[in-house]
């Protein structure tokens, strides 16, 4: 476990230090750039070929439709606004990829220094309320003030009989997109069960609803083994893919003697039909 309580594969490196910080940009240079953290690309990917043609599809008529939807086409009308939440979001460079449509090196140049990073540069792309769930304070509160969270919640998930745990569970009931990358090996597998139980079940009404999750290889993987069957208890699957994650630190290359990337497996699951 490392100092900030988050629970860490002892082969994995910690980064505690950065998710402290007030702004992203040491989170930028020692991780996106030092180790090019090229995984959003691909997360981007999977979420436009998986989720974003039915998000602007249910949101094409919204009142909140964003100046991008509205140059697509989309119309103000009888839609809706969708809730989407991001989970173990950390400083909230994968929000920025999906709902943004931001590739890898246009977030590096967002956050290239304290002033840029201070506004987002771009808008998004679907009409969204995004909640983002981390245990970082001062990594919600950037987001918060950047204007990449609407609403944010400051927990420890593995403490399941908190307060913040109950909204938790109650924001995950309303969610329609869950996206949680690169963050589940952190959670006990009771908290996964938890969250997923509680998203799949959904609000009072049972309704559409997409998760993207990703996987690391090769950090602790019967830990991700049992986290699918959890996800598959509850979900359905929809599609996969493989690809790099980042490179391995010093200390995991020791560990980890010949490699030299983390490998990622991304997952898109949706809520089952009544």
């Amino acid at each position: 476990m490392s100092n900030t309580g988050v629970k860490t594969d002892e082969k994995k490196q910690h980064f505690d230090d950065i998710y402290v910080e007030p702004t992203p940009v040491p989170y930028k240079t020692r991780i996106l750039d030092a180790l090019d953290y090229v995984s959003d690309d691909f997360n981007l990917q999977m979420f436009d070929a998986h989720i974003l043609p039915w998000a602007r599809t249910v949101t094409a008529h919204g009142t909140s439709v964003s100046k991008s939807a509205a140059a697509a086409g989309f119309k103000v009308g009888n839609g809706k606004k969708l809730n989407f939440v991001d989970l173990c979001c950390c400083f909230g460079n994968t929000t920025m990829a999906t709902i943004y449509g931001m590739p890898y090196e246009a977030i590096r140049e967002n956050w290239s220094d304290e002033t840029k990073c201070r506004t987002i540069q771009a808008t998004r792309r679907i009409p969204v309320n995004v909640t983002g769930i981390d245990i970082s304070l001062p990594a919600l509160d950037y987001g918060i003030s950047a204007g990449l969270y609407d609403e944010a919640i400051c927990a420890n998930l593995n403490e399941r009989n908190t307060a913040e745990f109950e909204k938790v569970e109650r924001v995950m009931a309303d969610a329609d997109i869950l996206l949680s990358t690169a963050a589940l090996v952190y959670l006990d597998l009771e908290t996964v069960d938890t969250i997923i139980e509680c998203f799949a079940n959904g609000a009072s009404e049972k309704k559409e609803g997409y998760v993207i999750v990703n996987f690391l290889n090769p950090f602790a993987l019967e830990k991700a083994d049992e986290t699918k069957k959890i996800l598959l208890k509850y979900l359905d699957f929809v599609g996969s893919r493989a690809t790099r994650h980042r490179r391995m630190s010093e200390l995991e290359q020791s560990n980890y003697p010949g490699e030299e990337w983390v490998l990622l497996e991304l997952w898109v699951l949706k809520r089952r039909s009544p």
